[in-house]
């Protein structure tokens, strides 16, 4: 016990090994009998009572590695169907949850579906996964996401399974693993929905919005940079966009696109699709109808400013360190009271409170002359403009009242 307390209980082997060198090497008696112990009977010794009563060890909680997809990067090799999926939230309002946006992105041809759930759990969640998956005209072949628990879990995992959906997650120390559906989070959900938190109850109605207007407009009408990899003289890669195209022109452009097509779904049905109205008219309905469903589904509270906190006012004094301001300075009176306070930026035929040098100046503001600007910083900020050089003794002017002799 005393050899573990000391070494911080090494394993078989080593402490066997210690025993041994404390009697042959050094000659200690009092270890003849344990250079001769087993690695087995260590442990056993270990495990009894009595040297667990008076050792004890503390380990940390060590993770159970979870066996639900497979950590790799997808390999589509030019077929569509491999989607890249993440999940947006919409922000906490006074501790509610807001609606969380389902996004999902196919790595070859950019085909993008988007869809809204009211929480993520599993009895949530899979309804619209259901949902998303269905809107997509080409089978789906793999499914990769983040190590997020609302996708790595058995009930998703058997959703895909039974689906013949290849489930795969993100690699730790590969940030870009995701960085597709990443990327189009910023460019299309945050720019068509913003920050501001909307409530969990319109996921409905942002859902019925996602389908029947936004993502035909991305997929149709909308076209995204195809990003291609070159690599110059000295052998450093880069990723240039030169060609833009919808992904339903992208997808046209692949070699027999009708294979991959899903049961029931034809390359004329959507030919007429993609031509019943042009981009800009697609564009304009859908900005019509998220439009309409801010004014009459989504009715977000309106900005009130919080009360001011009753905390002290900050004074910089300047010679604390860094500029760390004394906050021990009481709070500022209402602006008003500081004008009742100082009526008068200086007294007739006395000393100046504030003393100017021998210039003559001009106040932007208005009369009274020289009124107080609270800052979070300074306690009086007064606002000079230089007017040029002096005219006479002293002389100070004031925007809208006559000149003072001083």
């Amino acid at each position: 016990m005393q050899v573990d307390q000391a070494h911080g209980r090494l394993n078989g082997p080593a402490t066997r090994q210690i025993l041994q060198r404390e009697f042959q090497v050094f000659g200690r008696p009092e270890y003849e009998r344990l250079a001769a112990i087993s690695v087995g009977h260590l442990y056993n010794l270990r495990n009894s009572a009595g040297y667990r009563r008076q050792r004890i060890d503390y380990t940390v909680t060590r993770p159970t590695p979870v066996s639900i997809g497979v950590r790799r990067k997808p390999t589509p090799e030019g077929r569509p169907g491999f989607l890249r999926v993440d999940t947006v939230h919409q922000g906490d309002l006074d501790g509610v949850k807001g609606v969380y946006h389902i996004n999902a992105v196919d790595e070859v041809t950019q085909w993008q579906v988007v869809g809204a759930t009211a929480h993520i759990s599993e009895a949530w969640l899979l309804p619209v996964l259901l949902a998303i998956l269905a809107q997509f005209p080409f089978r789906v072949l793999g499914f990769h996401s983040d190590n997020g628990s609302e996708f790595i879990n058995y009930i998703v995992a058997q959703l895909l399974n039974k689906l013949r959906i290849e489930q795969t997650k993100s690699r730790p120390r590969h940030s870009n693993d995701n960085g597709l559906v990443e990327a189009k989070n910023g460019a299309v959900i945050r720019k068509h929905m913003g920050y501001l938190h909307i409530q969990a109850e319109h996921a409905g109605a942002v859902h019925d919005f996602y389908r029947d207007h936004l993502n035909p407009y991305l997929n149709f009408h909308r076209p995204c940079g195809q990003p291609a990899l070159t690599t110059d003289a000295r052998g450093k890669q880069k990723i240039i966009y030169k060609q833009y195209l919808t992904p339903w022109d992208l997808f046209r452009q692949l070699p027999k696109p009708a294979s991959y097509l899903r049961p029931g779904q034809t390359m004329t049905a959507l030919k007429q699709f993609a031509v019943q109205v042009s981009d800009t008219e697609a564009a304009r309905r859908m900005q019509q109808a998220k439009h309409e469903l801010f004014r009459s589904s989504i009715r977000r509270p309106p900005s009130v400013p919080s009360p001011m906190r009753e905390a002290k006012a900050v004074e910089m004094t300047g010679g604390g360190k860094r500029g760390k301001p004394n906050t021990g300075f009481p709070l500022f009176p209402p602006p008003l009271e500081i004008a009742g306070r100082f009526p008068h930026s200086h007294r007739l035929g006395g000393e100046s409170l504030f003393p100017l040098p021998n210039h003559r100046h001009r106040i932007v503001e208005r009369s009274p002359c020289l009124v107080p600007v609270i800052s979070a910083s300074f306690r009086l900020i007064f606002q000079l403009e230089y007017a040029g050089p002096p005219r006479g003794p002293d002389t100070i002017s004031c925007k809208g009242s006559s000149e003072i002799q001083m």
